[in-house]
C-alpha cells in the first residue's frame, strides 16, 4: 500500500479585488465537492505570519496557489516561507478584471460560470498530481 499526500490549497484572502472572493469560492468547491478527501487548505493569513504546521505542510507536499488578482500574494508568500507551488492559478487568467468594482449581483452569472472553471481546473491539478505520488 503506498502513500498518496493529499494537496493543499492556499487560496487568496484579498478582500480589495473581487477575484478574491471568487478564488476563495472555487476553493472552497474544490475542498468541498470535488476532491473533499484529497484536499486539504491552507490558512493564507496564518502560513503569512509564521504557523509551523502551514509552512512545513507547503514545505512537504505539493501545494496549488489560487490567486484573485495580479499581486500573486498566495504564491509568492507560498515560495518566500515554504516552497514554490506546484500549480499558481489566478483568476486574472479567467475574467477580464477581476479587481473592477462590480455589482455583485450583475456579475453573479458570470461568477459562477468563472468559480466552476476555476474548481474544474483545480480538481484537476490535485488529480494529476496526486497520480505523480502513485
Amino acid at each position: 500500500m503506498s502513500f498518496t499526500p493529499k494537496v493543499g490549497i492556499v487560496s487568496c484572502s484579498g478582500e480589495d479585488c473581487f477575484g478574491g472572493g471568487v478564488s476563495r469560492m472555487a476553493t472552497l468547491e474544490v475542498l468541498h465537492r470535488l476532491r473533499p478527501t484529497d484536499t486539504v487548505t491552507i490558512c493564507l493569513p496564518l502560513f503569512l505570519a509564521g504557523s509551523g504546521g502551514e509552512r512545513e505542510f507547503a514545505k512537504s507536499f505539493p501545494t496549488i496557489t489560487v490567486d484573485g488578482c495580479a499581486k500573486m500574494c498566495a504564491a509568492k508568500g507560498t515560495a518566500k516561507y515554504s516552497s514554490e507551488p506546484a500549480v499558481r492559478i489566478n483568476v486574472s487568467d479567467y475574467m477580464d478584471d477581476p479587481c473592477s468594482k462590480v455589482d455583485g449581483v450583475a456579475k453573479a452569472g458570470e461568477v459562477s460560470v468563472v468559480v466552476r472553471r476555476v474548481a474544474s481546473d483545480i480538481a484537476s491539478h490535485v488529480d494529476r498530481l496526486r497520480s505523480q505520488w502513485r
